[in-house]
């Protein structure tokens, strides 16, 4: 229980930034990457302090802090088996066993998973990462950000078309890094910045993309952890169709708050009197 708690506790507060509807991928990568590096540390000196934590509890519920020992099965000896052959392997004490098999496989399997997202993102880094913030933007030589725009519009191109034009970008961006005032650092402020000017279509385009991203994972996780408690916890033999109905109404309960359900209740009833009586 100590050990599924810090692990949940650390998780949990990333998870939330992640799903949050203003999360952007540099941050993105920045809390993934500290729980990686979070998840190694704990690794080798998180199962010492859980122990410690563990008996503490233990002591306080008055329940005897130790692991318990499994029993021992001796394998009977072949006849064909030597005396060597049939000795028996050092066993590992309890707790050792309990933090090999159980707390690194835990662990391991946690930073197996992040490493997995983190290189996810980390691919649209490649792509889009001068773009992130004006610091970044500003630091590249032209020699770089021609780089960077020409892989962007790849990137973002199908057969003969292309969403960004990597030459118009980069004379944009050239514009926009001598312009831009100081005080205009995240994506999002050169979006609304690039609003406000309407003379960036390139660039505009190319931030509306970069701001997508992030908003397409948010809404996908949020939709599986709906449909999960939905389906999986509260019934297991619900229709598709009902399903996506309700998890749609649980993800946009914002919205639905300002609808009148009693209008709709009533129209829906008048049309279908409407077609009984044609019938």
């Amino acid at each position: 229980m100590t050990i599924w708690y810090n692990i949940l506790a650390a998780v949990n507060e990333v998870s939330k930034d992640l799903q949050s509807k203003d999360m952007l991928i540099d941050v993105a990568i920045e809390q993934v990457q500290g729980l990686i590096a979070y998840f190694e540390k704990y690794r080798e000196t998180g199962f010492a302090e859980a122990m410690i934590n563990a008996k503490k509890l233990a002591i306080e519920m008055e329940i005897d802090p130790v692991f318990p020992k499994k029993r021992q099965v001796r394998r009977k000896r072949h006849f064909d088996e030597n005396e060597g052959e049939s000795s028996q392997p050092t066993e590992q004490s309890a707790e050792e066993s309990f933090r090999v098999h159980y707390f690194l496989y835990i662990i391991d399997q946690a930073i197996g998973s992040l490493k997995r997202r983190f290189e996810e993102y980390q691919a649209y880094d490649d792509i889009f990462g001068f773009l992130f913030t004006s610091e970044r933007l500003n630091s590249m030589d032209n020699n770089k950000l021609k780089d960077s725009c020409d892989r962007l519009q790849n990137f973002l191109k199908k057969d003969e078309l292309f969403d960004v034009d990597g030459d118009a970008l980069l004379v944009e961006l050239k514009l926009l890094r001598e312009r831009l005032p100081k005080e205009i650092k995240t994506s999002i402020d050169i979006l609304n910045y690039l609003k406000r000017m309407r003379c960036f279509p390139t660039a505009s385009v190319a931030y509306r993309i970069l701001l997508t991203i992030p908003i397409t994972v948010a809404s996908a996780e949020r939709s599986f952890s709906k449909l999960k408690l939905l389906k999986s916890y509260l019934r297991s033999t619900m229709l598709q169709e009902r399903l996506n109905g309700l998890a749609l109404i649980s993800i946009e309960s914002d919205f639905l708050d300002k609808i009148d359900y009693e209008v709709l209740i009533d129209d829906f009833a008048a049309k279908n009197a409407r077609r009984a009586i044609f019938k």
